[in-house]
């Protein structure tokens, strides 16, 4: 918005105004220096000198306070608060009737989280330019967020006596007013400081704020679009037509209109806030998270900011970061029970890495359950637990199939193993060759075998082979008899005056496998 110069020859004053008093002005009050170049000194030189003259170096012109100003604030801007903090603390010591270098320097303090310190500043701006605006801005809402909004209020009544033409004044009343929900009173002020300055375009965003709260959105959309034709570069007022429209429901222009207030002030907080929602509901999570972090950046404490962050991240599927933007938004509101709800959603929709599923369901549950334990109400609620039950319970029947699963392999296994050893055992059996059986001795020729023990059963003789024709010749050498075929399996003994057992088994006419023992079954090599 702007100000009418409060001394001859001053320039005017631009300071853009956010709904949570976190703004940087854009130019410094105050007389500006403007040195002159000094006029560079020429070197003569000796005409009798033959040496090249050597040039004189001019010292640069010292910046003016102007310019160390929009210095200060570009870094605050920037984010890097606490080199803002020591350039606007040189600037109020080199010269403490900058009353807006000391505004400024209450925005850091405030952003820092130096309440008290913040305070000092705000009453030192307004002790040098006792209307000055932005400075009731920023202390009425500083007095709101602590809770002192009543006292205020006192202190602001006790000024507006003394100066009841005052439109700053009846303004920073209105907001206070505005705080505490007194609607009908902050409407009365804001409307006596249109009455002293019928073009003072905070005081329109304050009534219009007012009938936004009653419900009276159109009335609102008129004073706010009064309000843009006048300053269409307060990224405020844009940012506060952006709410009435959506309450209109006309989302296109509403999200025009928080992007262009965002586009107007980088470092405006609330409408980089909720330019950054309407693009999570549009699902353009990357576009969001640009967005809601820069709000982060500018007011760190901006609960609201971080909750929707967080809903950013988790579109994006990045737990981690949106389980910590929650759990801030608890650190900072601890009665507040949307982070519950929002925690319950994020254990339901993504799954973190390592987490088991049970145990994932069971969290998101706890959640809801401290969500309505804390006065949440969501309709949605029986639903989603409804889900995670039954997901819990198909979870559980996967388990336990996977249990039986693996046990059945098991058994199976041991069982394979089992058989291999067995196998592995009747391979590696050693063979005991059968006993000799002794050659049947000619007839009449005595046997080299050993004769029995006295007493012990003597082997059955073979039969007695009959000598080829002229074998009765007591001269001839006997013919051998012929060999006899040894068994494929151990024989035991016969019993005297039995036949000798037959083998336990014979071996297949083409098969080079050795047999098993008796009773083992098929060797795993059979073919058969």
């Amino acid at each position: 918005m702007s100000f009418s110069p409060r001394t001859p020859g001053a320039s005017a004053l631009t300071a853009l105004f956010l709904s949570s008093g976190l703004w940087l002005s854009a130019c410094a009050s105050g007389p500006e220096t403007r040195p002159t170049a000094e006029a560079p000194v020429e070197a003569t030189a000796d005409a009798d000198s033959k040496a090249a003259p050597v040039p004189t170096v001019v010292a640069p012109p010292p910046r003016s306070t102007a310019q160390d100003f929009e210095q200060a604030v570009a870094i605050a801007r920037a984010g890097e608060l606490t080199a803002a903090e020591t350039a606007l603390r040189a600037l109020v010591t080199q010269n403490p009737n900058l009353d807006y270098a000391w505004t400024n320097l209450g925005i850091v303090q405030e952003r820092l989280g130096r309440h008290e310190d913040a305070e000092r500043s705000y009453r030192q701006a307004l002790a040098v330019a006792p209307e000055q605006e932005s400075a009731w801005d920023c202390l009425a809402r500083l007095y709101g967020r602590t809770g002192r909004s009543a006292a205020l209020e006192t202190e602001l009544r006790g000024l507006v006596e003394t100066k009841q033409d005052s439109a700053p004044l009846h303004t920073a009343l209105a907001i206070t007013l505005l705080q505490q929900k007194k609607l009908g009173p902050a409407a009365t002020e804001a409307k006596q400081a249109l009455k002293f300055d019928e073009r003072h375009t905070r005081a329109m965003q304050v009534l219009a704020q007012v009938y936004y709260r009653e419900g009276k959105h159109e009335l609102a959309r008129m004073v706010l679009e009064n309000a843009r034709d006048i300053a269409p570069g307060d990224a405020a007022t844009r940012n506060a037509l952006g709410l009435v429209y959506l309450a209109l429901k006309v989302g296109p222009q509403a999200l025009a209109e928080f992007k262009e207030a965002a586009k107007l002030r980088p470092d405006f907080a609330e409408a980089r806030n909720n330019f950054g929602a309407l693009l999570n509901e549009a699902q353009d999570y990357p576009a969001a998270v640009t967005e809601l972090e820069a709000a982060v950046r500018a007011a760190p404490d901006f609960a609201a900011a971080r909750l929707n962050l967080g809903n950013a991240y988790r579109g994006q599927g990045e737990f981690e970061r949106a389980k910590a933007e929650y759990e801030q938004v608890l650190v900072l509101l601890p009665g507040q029970p949307d982070p519950f709800f929002n925690l319950a959603i994020l254990f339901l929709d993504v799954e973190p890495p390592g987490v088991d599923p049970i145990q994932r369901y069971k969290t998101a549950l706890t959640y809801f359950e401290r969500y309505e334990a804390q006065g949440g109400r969501d309709n949605r609620i029986p639903q989603y637990t409804k889900d995670a039950r039954k997901s819990i319970e198909r979870e559980e029947r996967r388990l336990e199939r996977e249990r039986k699963d693996q046990l059945r392999k098991a058994a199976e296994q041991e069982k394979a193993q089992q058989e291999q050893a067995k196998q592995a055992a009747e391979n590696n059996a050693p063979t005991t060759a059968p006993p000799a059986q002794a050659a049947p001795a000619d007839k009449g020729t005595a046997s080299t075998s050993t004769p029995p023990v006295q007493g012990a059963s003597a082997p059955a003789s073979p039969p007695e082979q009959t000598a080829p024709s002229g074998s009765e010749n007591p001269g001839a050498v006997p013919t051998p008899p012929a060999p006899t075929p040894a068994p494929s399996a151990h024989v035991g003994a016969p019993s005297e005056g039995t036949p000798p057992p037959a083998p336990v088994s014979q071996p297949e006419p083409a098969s080079g496998t050795a047999p098993s023992k008796s009773g083992s079954g098929k060797l795993a090599t059979d073919k058969n």
